[in-house]
């Protein structure tokens, strides 16, 4: 994976993000499984989300053609904050929590499809492959600081 580009290493994160979400679906009777498995997702998501604004997304912000698509995902990346947080304040698989968990679930589902579809190949079509591969090589390096971050803030 050394000459990955910078979407195929987003593309792997968000398909572990959806193998989460099946994972939790598959734990609903076990309540103490599902609690690991949300709190792995938002470990997760959110150091991904920080590693992806510093690396894929300043890149776009710097770029008028696609400064739009950048800024639409990192309000989308605010929007899911907002839920994690809201989900924070609520008992844990209560009822409330959980219609809030299905709210970002749908919304979370929708950000990265619409990443994958419609934003990686508007920026695949404006970055070079080799800018491609520094940023895969920046983000490798940044989600991991992140993640310490985030497991921090837990």
């Amino acid at each position: 994976m050394a000459d990955a580009s910078i979407f195929d290493r987003l593309k792997q994160d968000h398909d572990a993000h959806r193998q989460i979400f099946d994972k939790m679906a598959d734990a609903k009777d076990q309540p103490d499984r599902l609690e690991k498995l949300f709190e792995q997702f938002k470990v997760e998501v959110t150091a991904h989300a920080a590693a992806e604004e510093e690396t894929l997304y300043a890149t776009m912000l710097a770029r008028p053609d696609l400064r739009e698509d950048a800024q639409h995902s990192v309000s989308e990346h605010k929007e899911i904050d907002d839920y994690l947080e809201e989900l924070a304040s609520l008992s844990f698989n209560g009822e409330e929590w959980n219609g809030v968990f299905a709210q970002l679930k749908q919304r979370y589902l929708h950000h990265i499809d619409e990443e994958e579809k419609e934003m990686f190949p508007d920026a695949a079509g404006e970055l070079t492959a080799e800018e491609e591969q520094k940023l895969a090589a920046l983000f490798a390096k940044r989600k991991p600081a992140e993640l310490q971050r985030a497991e921090a803030d837990e």
